[in-house]
């Protein structure tokens, strides 16, 4: 039921459920985290497959750092572990890796392994796959706003020249098309601090399914329910 000519070019998916789902499990939360990155790995699949050309996945916000420590850690391992393992991935599917947020507060390793894959990966041009990774949307805005005010200090901008186009062009998603859809597992039905100037004009879905559990058909049925939506981005 999918029309190729109709698929979005940018999909941002908030990853919501793992510790529910291993909690359902028995287990504890790490595992959820762990059982994820197979729904990630399928969702980066389908979405070469099908045409998408850009993916945001809500990774890691700057407000999981209060999480407790074991978990932090867990997760930074996580990260580093599947950034080695799904390298041969990237090139096979000619996928480019990227990453937004406040990368500066990343452990050492992490951020190496992080920059190692960007570069390894800078030339494919299929899929572009964004990390959200130590990212919020009120940490972009402020970046966004601080860089436009040094711009304004040193007299390389005035304050009438600023209009919505430099605002897009200095927040951490520039050079991207805004997303078209976004979709959010567990059930949940809020932003939560994620690409909130993006989003303005972007069709939503939320699933009931939690994040492990979401696979293709999960995924095609969001991409389906997309491309029945009249968008009129605020005209009649």
């Amino acid at each position: 039921m999918i029309d190729k000519s109709r698929i979005p070019a940018h999909v941002a998916i908030i990853m919501d459920g793992n510790g529910r789902w291993a909690k359902a499990h028995g287990r504890e939360r790490l595992y959820g985290h762990m059982n994820g990155v197979e729904s990630v790995r399928t969702v980066l699949e389908t979405s070469v497959e099908i045409g998408v050309r850009y993916l945001t996945l809500y990774t890691f916000s700057t407000e999981n750092w209060n999480r407790p420590k074991t978990e932090v850690d867990g997760l930074m391992e996580i990260l580093m572990e599947n950034l080695v393992k799904e390298l041969p991935t990237f090139h096979k599917n000619n996928v480019r890796l990227r990453a937004i947020g406040a990368r500066e507060m990343l452990p050492d390793k992490a951020l190496k392994l992080l920059e190692n894959c960007e570069k390894e990966t800078e030339k494919h041009d299929r899929l572009t796959v964004v990390l959200a990774l130590s990212y919020s949307s009120r940490w972009e805005i402020t970046e966004m706003t601080r860089e436009i005010a040094r711009k304004v200090l040193q007299g390389e901008v005035k304050i009438d020249e600023i209009d919505e186009e430099m605002v897009a062009d200095n927040m951490a998603t520039t050079g991207m098309p805004d997303p078209d859809l976004l979709i959010r597992t567990s059930g949940e039905l809020r932003l939560s601090n994620f690409m909130m100037w993006q989003l303005a004009y972007t069709e939503m879905v939320f699933t009931e399914t939690l994040w492990p559990d979401f696979r293709r058909e999960e995924y095609l049925k969001a991409i389906e329910e997309f491309q029945g939506r009249q968008r009129r981005f605020g005209k009649v």
